[in-house]
Order: C-alpha cells, then structure tokens, then sequence
C-alpha cells in the first residue's frame, strides 16, 4: 500500500513505522486506559493510584511490542542494557504526563474521572513516539 504513494525510501519507512506504532501503540495505549478506567470506576480506587496501576500494566508490554514491531530494524541493537534503560526512562516521561493529565483534570479542576482519557490517548502517545525514535531505538 504505501509502495504506490509517492514518497522517498525514507519517508516511505517512517511512514510505515508510524503506522505500525499506531497500532502497537494503540494496543498498549488501549490496555492502559483500560486498566485505569476499571480501576477507578469498578474498584474504586482514587484516579492518580489507577493511573500507576495502569502504568504498571502496560509498560511491561509496551516495551516488548515496540522494540519487537513498532521500532524494528530501525536504530541500532547492540545495547540491549542501555536501551532497555532508555525505554524506562521514556515510559517514566509517560508516566509522567499522564499522571499530571489526571492530577490536573480530576483534582484542581474538579473534572470527571474519564476527562484525562482524551490526552492519554492523544497527547503522550505522540511526545513518546518522539522520544522512543529519536532517542530509545535511535
């Protein structure tokens, strides 16, 4: 499919790592939510523990399913140690970000448990495929 597109070899690779990051990180993104959302509305646990809960969950994945299909044969392989420690750091910056989405959205501004779903799926994707491709799987 994207061999008809008018596109360089280049932009025809980041092109299909994109979309094989959608879907992986889909997945992971999916399996997080997920588990943040049963969390808090079916355990009842306070959104900022769900939300580590929900760390926990998909990062472990996360890691496996991107350095294996997302990020394939892109970068070099030969620090497993490093960019395993890479990865940690990144999925941190996930963290993070999606931690400050659901202190900000359910706590100062009194909003309801799913307002931080939206920046979850949209904006730490994109700030993580940018670390994971310039930095993690370089």
């Amino acid at each position: 499919m994207l061999d008809r597109l008018p596109m360089t070899d280049d932009q025809r690779a980041l092109a299909a790592q994109v979309l094989r990051y959608a879907i992986t990180g889909g997945v992971v993104t999916l399996l997080g939510v997920s588990a943040y959302w049963l969390f808090v509305r079916y355990v009842g646990v306070v959104p900022l523990v769900a939300n580590i809960a929900a760390y926990v969950t998909s990062m472990a994945f996360g890691y496996v399913a991107h350095s294996r299909f997302s990020f394939r044969g892109h970068g070099t392989r030969d620090n497993v140690a490093a960019r395993s420690s890479r990865f940690v750091l990144v999925s941190l910056v996930s963290f993070a970000l999606n931690s400050l989405f659901v202190w900000v959205l359910t706590g100062p501004l009194h909003g309801a448990d799913w307002w931080p779903i939206p920046a979850m799926i949209f904006v730490t994707p994109a700030v993580v495929f940018l670390l994971n491709r310039k930095w993690v799987f370089a």
